[in-house]
Formats: C-alpha cells, sequence, structure tokens
C-alpha cells in the first residue's frame, strides 16, 4: 500500500511539472489541448476547418477559394502572388519570394505574404483578373493594387511597405473622363489623343481597363504627353453615336478633332509603342535628291514624296491629312527641296509616286504625279495613292499581301522569284511575260510570288505537284480561285487562261471534304461540292449552319440543332442543314462567314439573298419562330407545329 500510494504522488508531481512546462508556450498549450479531446470531436472540427484553414509553405501562406475571404477579412495589406505549378518564371521567382515573406513577416507590424495557385483556385483568378503567371497584387484593405516593377527582394518590399502606410491613397487614374461637356473641347485641343467608347458591363472593356490606365500612365511621362480618355458610351450615347460605335471597347485617335480608327494592340507596351509613333508626323522630311535615289535604287515599294514649297504651303497641310489615316499601308516622304524637285521633274505643290527601279517598265510611266491645289480634297489625295501605289506586275509577298494585294481579281504568277543579284535576271525574264499580257487587262491586278511562300496557296489550286517551273492561279471575289492547267508558260499561254476566265469558262477550285456516304439523317450535310446543289435548290428552302469543329459554341448548339431537323424532317421541301466552314470553301460571298456558328436561311425565290438568323435564341424554339416567319415551302401551319 505504501509503494502504491509513493506511486500515485509522484505521478501526481510529473502531471503538475508537464503543465508548468505547457503554460510557458501558448502554441504548444493550444496542441495538448485539442489532442485531449476525443477523436470524433478531433475529426468534426477538422472537417469545419478544412475550408478556411491557411496553411504555410516555406514561410509562404497557401489561399485557396474556400480560405481567401476569411483570411483578407480585416487586414491592410496582404502581398499575394499567383502562380501556375507548371510555369518556369514562377518557379524562378520561388526563392526570392520566400526572401520577401521573411522580411516582410520581421516588419513592424507584419505583412503577410500569401500565393495562390490560379490553376486551383479558378474564381479568385477570375476575380482578380489574372491572365499570366506570376501576377503579383497588393491588397490594401481588399482592394488590389497592380505590380508590375522588377520582381526582386529590394523592389517589392519596397512598394509593399509605401503602400501599407497609414496615409497611403491610391493615385487619381490618369485616364480622363470625357462627357458631353467636355468632350469636343478636350479633343479639338488635343494634337493627338486617343479616346476608349466601352460599356461598364462589357467584359472586353473591364480587361482592357488596367492596361488603358498603364499606358496612360506611361504615356503622360513623355515630352509632349500623349493624353488617354474614355467615354462611358452608355451614358453618352450621343457621342457614341456621331462616331459610329457599334460595340465595346472601340478606339479612336483624335487629332485636333478630326477622328481616325485606331488599329493597335491593347496591351500597356502595345498602347505605348503604337500611340508613340503615331503621335510622330506621318510623313519624313527628305532633303538631297540622294536620298530618293537610294530609296528608288534598292526599295520594294512605291516611294511617296509630297513637294512643296514650305510648311506654310496650304496644300501640305491637306497631304499631311491625306497621310495620316495611311501612315500603316504607305511610307511617306515630303520635301522643300529645289534639287529634290528636280530630280522628279517636278513643281512645288506635287504629289509623287515612283517606282523602285526593279518595278519599271515601258509599258507604264515611271512617275506617277498628282497636282495638289486648294480645290482637292483629302480623298483625292487618298485615292491617288491606292490607285498606283502597286506597279503594273508588282512582287507579292506575305509582308505586303493584306496592304497590296486585296483586290479581285488577282492573276498570280507562282515561280521561284528571287530580286538578289544572282537569280534578278531569271526572275525578270518570267516577269516580262507576265508585263506582256498585263498592260492589255487593266481591269485586273496581276502579281509575281515565289511559290516557297505561297506553298499552302499552290496546294489549295492543285498546283503543288504540277512539275512546272511556273504556274499560274486566279484569285476571284466570293474565295473563288481558279487553276492554270499545267503547261509550258509564255505570255501567249498566260493571255489565253486570263481571257478564258473573263468570258466565264473556267470552272474553279472548290476545297471540299469527301461526300458522306450516308446523307439522310436529319440534319443533311453539306461539302463544297454539294454547296450550290443543296443550298442553292430553288425547290427548297433551306436553313443552313456554318460550323467549326472545334468551336464550343457550335458544340452546344448539335443537340438543339438536331431535334430542330427531327422536328421538320417531315417537310419535303426545307432542308436543316450543317457545313464545316473550315474545311470546305462557301462558293457563295453572299454567304459571309466571319465567326461561329453562323447560320443563314436560304429562301427558294431568293438564294441570293439570304437571311441571317441574329438576336433569336439558339433552340428549337427560336429556329421554328424565325423559319415560321421566313419559309416559304411549309405545308404545316403555326399552330400545327
Amino acid at each position: 500500500m505504501r509503494n502504491t500510494a509513493l506511486l500515485l504522488i509522484v505521478l501526481l508531481g510529473v502531471a503538475h511539472f508537464m503543465t508548468e512546462c505547457r503554460c510557458q508556450d501558448g502554441e504548444y498549450e493550444e496542441l495538448e489541448d485539442e489532442e485531449d479531446e476525443s477523436d470524433d470531436e478531433v475529426e468534426e472540427d477538422d472537417d469545419d476547418d478544412d475550408d478556411t484553414e491557411v496553411k504555410e509553405e516555406n514561410g509562404v501562406l497557401v489561399l485557396t477559394d474556400g480560405n481567401f475571404d476569411t483570411f483578407a477579412e480585416g487586414k491592410d495589406t496582404v502581398l499575394i502572388e499567383f502562380y501556375a505549378p507548371w510555369c518556369g518564371h514562377c518557379k524562378q521567382f520561388a526563392p526570392e519570394y520566400e526572401k520577401i515573406a521573411q522580411t516582410l513577416r520581421e516588419n513592424d507590424p507584419p505583412i503577410p505574404v500569401a500565393k495562390v495557385d490560379a490553376t486551383q483556385a479558378k474564381d479568385l483568378g477570375s476575380r482578380f483578373e489574372v491572365s499570366g503567371y506570376p501576377t503579383i497584387k497588393i491588397l490594401k484593405r481588399g482592394e488590389p493594387v497592380d505590380y508590375d516593377g522588377d520582381r526582386t527582394e529590394k523592389a517589392i518590399v519596397a512598394r509593399v511597405r509605401e503602400i501599407s502606410h497609414p496615409d497611403w491613397k491610391p493615385p487619381p487614374e490618369v485616364t480622363l473622363v470625357l462627357t458631353k461637356d467636355n468632350f469636343d473641347e478636350t479633343v479639338n485641343n488635343a494634337d493627338i489623343i486617343l479616346v476608349e467608347f466601352y460599356a461598364p458591363w462589357c467584359g472586353h472593356c473591364k480587361s482592357l481597363a488596367p492596361e488603358y490606365e498603364k499606358a496612360a500612365q506611361e504615356l503622360s511621362r513623355r515630352s509632349p504627353p500623349i493624353p488617354l480618355a474614355k467615354v462611358d458610351a452608355t451614358v453618352e450615347s450621343d457621342i457614341a453615336s456621331r462616331f459610329d460605335v457599334t460595340g465595346y471597347p472601340t478606339l479612336k485617335i483624335f487629332r485636333k478633332g478630326k477622328v481616325f480608327e485606331y488599329n493597335g494592340p491593347r496591351e500597356k507596351y502595345g498602347i505605348v509603342n503604337y500611340m508613340g509613333e503615331q503621335a510622330g508626323p506621318p510623313s519624313k522630311q527628305v532633303q538631297a535628291a540622294k536620298q530618293v535615289q537610294e530609296l528608288l535604287k534598292d526599295g520594294d515599294d512605291a516611294v511617296i514624296i509630297g513637294v512643296f514649297s514650305s510648311e506654310q504651303d496650304a496644300v501640305y497641310e491637306t497631304y499631311i491629312e491625306a497621310c495620316h489615316s495611311l501612315r500603316e499601308d504607305f511610307t511617306f516622304r515630303h520635301t522643300f527641296s529645289s534639287e529634290v524637285a528636280k530630280l522628279l521633274k517636278v513643281s512645288p505643290g506635287q504629289v509623287v509616286i515612283a517606282q523602285p527601279e526593279k518595278f519599271r517598265s515601258k509599258y507604264e510611266p515611271a512617275l506617277r504625279t498628282l497636282p495638289v491645289t486648294d480645290s482637292t480634297s483629302v480623298s483625292d489625295v487618298q485615292e491617288f495613292f491606292k490607285k498606283h501605289v502597286i506597279p503594273l506586275v508588282g512582287h507579292r509577298k506575305p509582308s505586303n499581301d493584306a496592304k497590296r494585294y486585296t483586290k479581285r481579281p488577282l492573276v498570280v504568277v507562282y515561280y521561284g522569284v528571287d530580286f538578289s543579284f544572282d537569280y534578278r535576271k531569271a526572275t525578270q525574264f518570267w516577269r516580262s511575260k507576265v508585263l506582256e499580257v498585263a498592260q492589255d487587262f487593266p481591269e485586273y491586278t496581276f502579281a509575281i510570288a515565289d511559290e516557297e511562300d505561297y506553298a499552302d496557296e499552290l496546294k489549295s489550286l492543285g498546283l503543288s505537284e504540277s512539275g512546272e517551273e511556273v504556274n499560274v492561279g486566279i484569285l476571284a471575289d466570293g474565295s473563288k480561285r481558279f487553276a492554270m492547267e499545267p503547261d509550258d508558260f509564255d505570255s501567249d499561254v498566260l493571255r489565253e487562261f486570263v481571257i478564258a476566265f473573263k468570258k466565264g469558262k473556267l470552272k474553279p477550285i472548290i476545297k471540299s471534304q469527301p461526300l458522306p456516304k450516308n446523307n439522310k439523317g436529319p440534319v443533311k450535310v453539306v461539302v463544297g461540292n454539294t454547296f450550290d446543289e443543296i443550298v442553292m435548290d430553288t425547290q427548297k428552302d433551306v436553313l443552313i449552319e456554318f460550323y467549326a469543329p472545334w468551336c464550343g459554341h457550335c458544340k452546344k448548339l448539335e443537340p438543339d440543332f438536331l431535334a430542330l431537323g427531327k422536328k421538320y424532317k417531315s417537310e419535303k421541301n426545307l432542308v436543316i442543314a450543317k457545313m464545316d466552314a473550315t474545311a470546305n470553301d462557301i462558293p457563295n460571298d453572299k454567304y459571309k462567314v466571319e465567326g461561329f456558328p453562323t447560320i443563314y436561311f436560304a429562301p427558294s425565290d431568293s438564294k441570293h439573298k439570304p437571311v441571317k438568323f441574329e438576336g433569336g435564341d439558339r433552340t428549337v424554339d427560336g429556329f421554328s419562330k424565325f423559319l415560321e416567319e421566313h419559309a416559304t415551302k411549309l405545308s404545316h401551319t403555326r399552330d400545327e407545329l
């Protein structure tokens, strides 16, 4: 009994000693208290805390969709990195970020540093408009502040400490806000200003907003500054209407009140660079004849030069204004030099278009001139540029295709085009054959093109394996293409081919999938070669969907479109059809497809005036209502349907 009593006393003493130790460390005490709870209670707590528990990895807090709001509530400043586990930049940045976390933990007061796996926490990624990795944001009283400085401990810690100061406030927006009260005064007095027309509910506008403001800040520091402004088009509808704003966001450049299209990028550095270029003069001054001679000797494009007596010349202003809206398409020069005027054989007040030496021929003048007078309009000057900028037979390349060779019909002669010294003679030999024919067909555009540059185009024409040294194709309106039968090339052969095209005797090349083996389903499959047979059948109404296999909207539409086909399957004079517009040509330019899905109704009595399905519900009921309104051949009444 005595031994038992002694043992009990010792155990009680040890227990008291452990209690004393636990009291010296609150965390340890809490941990021990949790372990004293029953297993059921612990499991219950784990379930309750799973979503809101904030874990830590190497000193960095791990935030998720589930714990973010609870964690952020009430905190003054938080540094957050949005990352992706597979991102190389994120992996490289991780050690630096852990050093930042350690430094800010020792701050007074400590500033929490956290990270979010944006590939898992997709709600947070969307909420904070994360579009790249790593994205760093500083949360100030719940409001995100973008960080786009250096990714170094020194730079990031300094910025976080600056924002954590109790008196810190976000700087006011640099982007000007325009309304009916200040719009005209602002744009009329600005040498150049970029204006965004937006709608508050527009997702694209929301994505653009931070980039636009960053660009505005950067451009405001230029000398002279380039202002950026915005107009809420849903409030200032009259202003939006004045400038034909039909979608959001729409960006336009104004120069002293005159409007020009904005065709640049929509992110910070792209906007900054584009507007920097736009702020400069659209035409560069040349002062010596030698400069012009160098441009003409080795150039690939026409040289456009305005010759004037001085900057005060009234027609000089007309020329510069004409250049502004076309500055991305042409290279402009101007001069006040009598030496240059003498070289070009013109007097002041004239605009000259001179082709580079390699494109000159006996069939066209070396220089084309336009006298500019007080009665000459800006559009007159621009039309002169567009009409004469390409030579009778120019060199079509991927770099100039979209700016120079969009007019149809376009006759293209493909071979090994190379204007370098060793190959220039052969290149000009074949080009001379084309020139002989081109002079007789001024209504068509002629060009030579290197066969390697246009290998895919040759393949689409069926000429990639012709075996001929020179091949010819005609690109016509409505995406129609015509190929010359392989033959020994000369000017007579080319002339016969062009004449046959002009008389309508050529059969177009149509890209087409194979005909389906079974095409008796409720939705008929149309391919390039059956478009005329099915869609243009004057005995039947046709509702056709143009789709892309990868298009999510098209996949979503598929069950409804199939149900629609089943609903009208008994209608002998109505066809519900679909066509993969990525694998087949649409041999009729009245059916324009600029997005997917695009749906047209082709009435039996007006095949060349299709009705585009727009604005209605893409459901069986929505399509049925549309058909009942436009169909010419339905045998059932609306009530029966």
